[in-house]
């Protein structure tokens, strides 16, 4: 009970009354130690002294004494009234006969008949004193009361915000919010397919790189490119058994002779082992450019789970495809690679800077290329060209087939939802969102009013 007591009395706009019979010791009531915790300098704090005809005998100037705030101070001070008792009550005695009995008593009183004088004093005082003081409190609770309105508005707002907007009711302009949806949803994912950041709010916070779609591609690019350097030192180590396995593979030359399709298939072999390097890249990459496609859908679609669905399928069914379309393509690109071919120009500058590095390049100082020593060099350089060929065009496919085609096709799965659709399904809502929005908006009404009531009377 005391906890319930004091979840009342402690709150400041709150008017605390102690009703405290005479004939108890009054500085040791729990009511008024309880009233004092919470209101130390008894500025919300008034008493009440009830029974002043069950006072023992002598003890009257005691309790005058507290009735004239001598003892025990209080900012309000101490009222005594005598109210009907149990048999007058049981009698049916009149609201009437019985102020007038208790205004007899106190003028007839020979000790207390001066509180009538100093108004502290009869039922009908009480009364007009607790309006007095209920009045003054609530002038003086309005500021902070009006502080406390505006900051909760504030907060309501800020969450009103988060639930967003919901749907109109009326049908055309529910099919022009579904249209401006859509739309709002279509521009983030051209934003994200043009590599540009989609939330506005980065500009004021610290960039995470989860938010750059652009960055994390470059980085696993870079790990594409990384690894084709690495390549490199095991290809360099291949081709010291380059001669061994040209030997084994000699046919009916004669000696001296070499074998163009020895060199091909030697290059071939060392070729198809960037194919699964170049597909797991495909694979990361997808999953990230999904991450962020299905990011934005919950971004736009949150309060809406069956148009989120419907995106998010969308979105699984075009990646599916545009896996494999970039996955064919990338197997082409090294069936291209077969083909062992590059510009001559562009062989005999790689094949010179690796000659003679400390070299400037001139044609006419190009080595001899039909002598066999030679061989090494003439491998590396081809294989660099092969390298930095690769490093470009696996990215290239997938930008184009993962993002600016899955982006492309999104868009247009995304507006031929407007084709016969049907508008008050896409936008459902979440009950929850749709519930938690009313409510707050019938709390922010209701704040609203009461702020405009408290300006007017202030």
């Amino acid at each position: 009970i005391k906890i319930l007591i004091f979840k009342y009395i402690e709150k400041t706009e709150t008017l605390n009354m102690v009703v405290v019979p005479c004939n108890i010791d009054i500085a040791t009531t729990e009511a008024l130690k309880m009233a004092q915790e919470v209101d130390p300098d008894g500025k919300r704090t008034v008493a009440i002294l009830t029974k002043p005809d069950l006072i023992d005998k002598g003890t009257e100037q005691n309790i005058l004494d507290i009735v004239q705030n001598k003892v025990i101070p209080l900012s309000k001070g101490y009222i005594m009234v005598k109210c009907r008792g149990q048999k007058q009550i049981d009698e049916k005695m009149s609201l009437d006969r019985a102020i007038q009995m208790e205004a007899d008593f106190f003028k007839n009183h020979e000790v207390f008949s001066c509180l009538m004088n100093e108004d502290k004093a009869t039922v009908k005082f009480l009364s007009a004193k607790l309006s007095q003081f209920l009045v003054d409190h609530i002038k003086k609770s309005l500021p902070l009361l009006s502080e406390k309105i505006k900051r909760q508005i504030w907060d309501l707002k800020s969450e009103l915000k988060g639930c967003e907007l919901g749907p109109p009711l009326d049908p055309q302009e529910a099919k022009i919010f579904l249209i401006t949806t859509l739309t709002g949803f279509n521009e983030m994912i051209k934003d994200l397919s043009l590599g540009e950041l989609i939330d506005g709010e980065l500009m004021n916070r610290e960039l995470n790189c989860e938010d750059n779609l652009m960055g994390q591609l470059r980085a696993e690019f870079k790990n594409w490119n990384d690894n084709l350097e690495q390549t490199k030192e095991s290809f360099h180590k291949s081709i010291g058994k380059f001669k061994d396995h040209s030997q084994k593979c000699r046919g009916r030359e004669l000696p001296g002779f070499s074998n163009y399709k020895v060199v091909e298939k030697f290059l071939q072999e060392c070729l198809k082992n960037l194919k699964d390097p170049a597909i797991e890249s495909l694979r990361v990459t997808k999953d990230i450019i999904h991450k962020q496609f299905t990011k934005v859908s919950h971004q736009c679609f949150q309060n809406y789970p069956y148009l989120l669905n419907v995106t998010k399928n969308k979105i699984d069914n075009i990646h599916l495809k545009q896996q494999a379309k970039a996955e064919q393509r990338i197997l082409e690109q090294f069936e291209m690679e077969n083909l062992i071919f590059t510009q001559d120009a562009i062989y005999k500058k790689i094949l010179y800077e690796i000659s003679k590095p400390d070299e400037k390049y001139l044609e006419e100082k190009l080595p001899v290329f039909d002598n066999k020593s030679m061989y090494p060099e003439m491998l590396q350089a081809y294989y660099q060209i092969v390298v930095q060929r690769m490093a470009d065009q696996v990215p290239m496919l997938i930008l184009y087939f993962m993002l600016r085609e899955t982006a492309r096709l999104l868009c247009t799965e995304i507006l031929s939802l407007m084709d016969g659709a049907h508008v008050n399904e896409l936008l459902c809502e979440d009950s929850d969102v749709g519930r938690k929005r009313i409510e707050i908006q019938t709390r922010l009404d209701r704040l609203n009013i009461a702020q405009e009531r408290i300006s007017n009377s202030v």
